[in-house]
């Protein structure tokens, strides 16, 4: 595959205005600013760890609350994967990791070949994480998969939420890496019987 795996991606609404930029093929490379400093920080926690380069950059109606933010992030971020990889021929297709992080402990399965479907499991306690909603985490990381076209199994445990939701991404991160990858013996083909 010769392809360059990449895409830019921008959404405006009367709520938000997010674009951002992707290519799989990076060194974890990450700028990201969405006015939510604990969203930047996963952020960057994935790009690093599933060795994308990501350029995040988002504006929105934080006066009202973190919701439109977050999940417009996600929905443009997931976009952005979703045409970065293309048809999906030539990909692995599955990833799966476990990362621990302290006391917490997320485990993920993952298919990146573009069957929509989301089990979040995350245990998290408080109302907020740093800037974030906790309940905005999950909810994140649901409709990222939805719009990347990704079968998203994840399940975690622990006693601090900013531990569950930083090994959450990267866990998600690693997962992805395997996923995306190329495997030599699919050449151009899509790994499916269909």
């Amino acid at each position: 595959m010769t392809a360059i795996r990449s895409s830019v991606r921008q959404r405006r609404t009367k709520e938000t205005n997010v674009a951002v930029r992707l290519a799989l093929d990076g060194h974890g490379a990450a700028e990201v600013a969405t006015g939510l400093p604990f969203l930047d920080h996963l952020l960057r926690a994935l790009a690093l760890h599933a060795r994308i380069d990501l350029d995040v950059r988002a504006s929105g109606d934080l006066d009202v609350d973190a919701h439109h933010t977050v999940e417009d992030v996600a929905l443009v971020l997931g976009e952005a994967l979703a045409e970065a990889l293309g048809d999906r021929s030539g990909i692995a297709r599955y990833g799966d990791a476990t990362v621990p992080l302290d006391e917490a402990r997320v485990l993920v399965a993952l298919d990146c070949g573009g069957r929509a479907y989301a089990v979040v499991d995350l245990p998290l306690k408080g109302p907020m994480i740093g800037s974030v909603p906790a309940t905005l985490v999950s909810h994140f990381l649901e409709t990222f998969s939805a719009r990347a076209g990704l079968t998203l199994h994840m399940a975690g445990s622990g006693r601090d939420d900013h531990h569950l939701a930083e090994a959450a991404f990267k866990a998600l991160a690693r997962a992805l890496r395997q996923g995306y990858a190329i495997d030599p013996a699919l050449a151009d083909r899509v790994a499916s019987t269909k």
